[in-house]
């Protein structure tokens, strides 16, 4: 479980990593050329991914302990 879930932070901060990568690089030279630029959408598709990563790891992790695969830790709650 510790592996799956350091290579779900790994591929969000790959999918951040790339979304920032292609905002520094910018769009095309002139912006009447074309509405959208491509790399544009490859930043949009970029962080999209990037909130699917996160959303996808929330769930495995809430299956994961609804199934008894992971056990809470730290300080136990006291009434």
């Amino acid at each position: 479980m510790k592996y799956l879930v350091i290579a779900a932070f790994i591929a969000i901060l790959g999918s951040l990593g790339a979304a920032l990568l292609f905002m520094m690089r910018g769009g095309t030279a002139n912006p009447a050329d074309s509405e959208a630029s491509p790399r544009k959408n490859h930043m949009a598709r970029a962080l999209a991914f990037r909130v699917g990563f996160s959303i996808l790891l929330f769930v495995v992790v809430l299956v994961s302990y609804w199934m008894g695969w992971i056990q809470p830790t730290g300080v136990p709650m006291q009434p």
